[in-house]
């Protein structure tokens, strides 16, 4: 089965979408084009044979010769966009965020389950990730004990050149390492506190870089979190579990190490994509693996809620300096099954 895929919002990530799936990956094809920008949307189009473009997102997803919906759009139209979807029966790919607020996330949960049906998949990619994955199934299997602790880093070279703000640390960085930690525990996150090291006289005079967000895990497990945007050598993100009996850790990504000269190195990834390309390609194929068996994959509209949820409280640890309790409901028995 080909899935004809409408894709909304074309920059950079959704146009490296619209390449992994005319390009890198099977059982997809790129049919419409919607973006805010319509002479960007014409460029992108221009490009893939038979593809069309639309004037709204509403348009996109009404097309009949449109099957599933992308949403790569800014973070705020995707509450509106994905619901669309959703009202049509076409299942969704919505990249992270599901929706900046946790109340708009719940809205999305509201509408997908009155649907009957799973249909939202949200883009959490290291999941997908090889070594992230080693490190689940040596949890999984008991090899290291009950696990007690994790170490997480996560290092830019440096900021967007848009206006990043501190906030953005938490709801745009450490978001990732949020789901990542509920994925591996199995559990949800019970409360947040972030730490404020010596500034960073790499960061913009109104940003707080680097910040420290400690994780409390329902069972106790405790994560920091070193969130570091203006770390200038590279993009290093790494992750470290601590049980009972031994450790596992992401393995260093150079491909080689080079030694001559007296010295020895690696290579550090330039940026995410360099770093997560793989990711990306096994997120994306799984989506459309599921959608040809007629199923659904990957992580739901309740972890994208949940990510939100534990950001929101997260973030009023850094306005206050307060340990803040993560609110959320009960897990609805729709969500129930584990992905």
């Amino acid at each position: 089965m080909n899935v004809r895929v409408g894709v909304i919002g074309v920059g950079m990530i959704g146009q490296d979408h619209i390449r992994r799936i005319t390009q890198v990956l099977t059982g997809g094809s790129v049919t419409a084009i919607n973006d805010v920008d319509a002479a960007r949307a014409g460029q992108v189009a221009a490009g893939l044979p038979g593809a069309t473009t639309h004037d709204t997102a509403q348009d996109l997803i009404a097309d009949p010769n449109v099957d599933a919906v992308l949403v790569a759009s800014w973070g705020p139209a995707h509450e509106e966009q994905v619901v669309a979807a959703i009202g049509a029966g076409k299942p969704v790919f919505c990249e992270k965020p599901l929706a900046p607020a946790s109340d708009a996330c719940l809205r999305i949960m509201d509408a997908e389950m009155a649907a009957g049906r799973r249909l939202v998949q949200v883009g959490f990619m290291r999941r997908y990730d090889a070594g992230y994955r080693a490190m689940k199934a040596t949890l999984d299997d008991g090899g290291i004990g009950a696990p007690l602790l994790m170490h997480c880093a996560h290092r830019n070279p440096s900021v967007p050149p848009y206006g990043f703000t501190t906030d953005m640390i938490i709801s745009d960085s450490a978001v990732h390492e949020i789901d990542v930690v509920r994925w591996l525990f199995g559990e949800e996150i019970a409360a947040a506190s972030v730490l404020r090291p010596r500034r960073s006289g790499r960061a913009a005079a109104d940003m707080q870089d680097p910040l420290v967000l400690l994780l409390e895990m329902a069972s106790g497990v405790l994560v920091d979190d070193e969130l570091f945007l203006n770390a200038q050598y590279g993009y290093d993100v790494r992750g470290e579990i601590v049980g009972e009996t031994g450790t596992v850790a992401l393995a260093d990504v150079s491909e080689v190490t080079v030694r001559t000269a007296n010295r020895h190195g690696g290579r550090v990834p330039v940026d995410w994509r360099d770093r997560f390309i793989r990711a990306y390609d096994a997120e994306l194929q799984d989506w459309l693996n599921a959608l040809a068996a007629g199923t659904s994959a990957g992580p739901s509209s309740w972890d994208g809620y949940a990510a939100a949820a534990v950001t929101d409280a997260a973030l009023e640890a850094l306005r206050t300096g307060q340990r803040t309790a993560v609110v959320m409901p009960e897990r609805p028995e729709f969500y129930a099954k584990a992905t």
